[in-house]
């Protein structure tokens, strides 16, 4: 539900914080590969200053995808060339998928990254911490949880802190609520991500936040389209506070996005300086003068949670509803041409003048049930591309909304004036043939099952 959310006045960020940083000292790259769980190794690159150490470090833990390490080459190579310790690696591809995210495991690679990075000579142990962004802030806390982690501290870039289901759903809202998309169109998206049944969606990230006891620096962007910054700031606040961690700093960038980038394009001014000197400055800077700072953080549209969809209309019993209204549907033409074959060797049934209608109604309505899967299909399809994007304007939204709404209410038609004729050719004698039972029982069951799936799913709802 729109509602603007902010976390009241806050203080410009100090400037010391803000010092100009220079990018300009010699480097030397290593090119390795790390052995990790699974009996996999990830490619890792370190660059280091060739000036005599020991050096602060980070390691960049990535956000959500197959990433790989050339995604951080840019940065890493700047903020070497500024006196740190950089190490990026290649995202592990086994056990990690579209569908099974298991953030132990990734942690548990961010770890022996730790350990690789301890095995040099210039690097400060004690100032070895993690960068994580994104997805990457659900893998970090885990880590630095672990026993005998040797994390020293810890980067979160645009953390969302919720679960990865509230944060999608938010971020899903907030777009259409940019593109003025009806009450029903947002209902529909959240009834849809309530029946993907993958676990990693509903992990729980306030644990591991509770376990935090290193030095924390935590960077939002005040113009993300992709989290809900002042939820997430709160709940990394509720979550420090009950590990009793006061040595943290949040800072809000002026016109940063997810990426900490002013509109996809260069870095946000603020960020680079305010990471070096934070880092270089640890341990004194784990306690700042301000906890939080920065721009104004305005959070648009609430997060709210979407609940698990009932059997019902669960991702497996939904494709099977789905198989098996395809199965009628295609049932329907079959039946008819074994019926036109047979017309004139096969049995002559009985009222034949009341099949031809009932025949152009169920293709009428196999062309109906087609046309809604497909266009509910694409429509999701365009919003979550809308979003990722963050394209789109309202008429694209209103007019794929009117199309569904006008094909599911056809259905609707379709369904009960069909049934209505089968009952009426029946009462008049009508004695159908094994295949037109076929054709029958195919559209009609199979209809219903639409319907059911329709109604949950919000398209007969009003408001519209």
């Amino acid at each position: 539900m729109p509602g603007d959310q902010t976390l009241g006045p806050i203080p410009a960020q100090p400037v010391s914080e803000l010092r100009p940083v220079t990018a300009l000292q010699p480097i030397t790259v290593q090119h390795l590969s790390v052995p990790v769980r699974g009996g996999i190794s990830l490619g890792t690159t370190i660059r280091a200053p060739k000036a005599p150490g020991p050096h602060p470090a980070l390691i960049f833990v990535q956000g959500s995808g197959a990433g790989t390490r050339a995604d951080f080459d840019e940065k890493a190579e700047w903020l070497a060339k500024a006196g740190l310790v950089t190490l990026v690696y290649d995202k592990r591809t086994v056990g990690y998928n579209f569908e099974n995210r298991d953030f132990g495991l990734l942690a548990d690679d961010a770890l022996h990254m730790v350990r690789t990075l301890h095995q040099r000579a210039d690097v400060d142990r004690a100032r070895t911490g993690l960068w994580g962004v994104s997805e990457g802030t659900w893998v970090t806390p885990i880590a630095a949880d672990a026993k005998d982690s040797g994390v020293g501290f810890m980067v979160m870039v645009s953390a969302p802190n919720v679960s990865p289901m509230r944060q999608v759903a938010w971020a899903l809202g907030e777009q259409l609520h940019r593109l003025y998309a009806p009450l029903g169109v947002r209902d529909l998206l959240t009834r849809a991500m309530g029946a993907i049944g993958f676990r990693f969606l509903r992990y729980d990230a306030a644990p591991a936040l509770a376990g935090i006891k290193q030095p924390v620096l935590a960077l939002y962007g005040t113009n993300d389209p992709s989290i809900p910054f002042v939820e997430s700031t709160q709940n990394l606040l509720k979550g420090l506070k009950a590990a009793g961690n006061d040595d943290y700093t949040i800072r809000f960038l002026e016109g940063a996005d997810h990426a900490m980038r002013i509109r996809g394009g260069p870095f946000a001014p603020a960020y680079l300086p305010t990471l070096v000197n934070w880092i270089k400055g640890l341990p004194g800077t784990a306690k700042p003068t301000v906890h939080m700072a920065g721009a104004e953080a305005v959070q648009r549209v609430e997060a709210t949670d979407v609940p698990a969809a009932p059997w019902y209309a669960r991702g497996a019993v939904l494709s099977f509803t789905l198989g098996l209204a395809v199965v009628g549907y295609v049932a329907a033409p079959l039946a008819e041409m074994v019926v036109r074959l047979r017309g004139r060797t096969g049995r002559v049934a009985t009222g034949a003048m009341v099949w031809p209608p009932i025949r152009r109604r169920l293709r009428r309505m196999a062309w109906t049930g087609a046309g809604l899967l497909l266009s509910v299909m694409a429509f999701i399809t365009l919003l979550v591309l809308f979003s990722i994007n963050q394209a789109g304007a309202w008429p694209a939204v209103l007019s794929g909304w009117l199309v569904i709404r006008v094909l599911a209410l056809l259905m609707l038609v379709q369904e009960v004036t069909a049934v209505s004729a089968v009952v009426t050719g029946l009462r008049e004698g009508w004695q159908p043939t094994r295949w037109q039972k076929t054709a029958i029982t195919g559209v009609l069951g199979s209809t219903a099952l639409l319907l059911v799936a329709a109604g949950y799913y919000g398209l007969y709802a009003f408001p519209w």
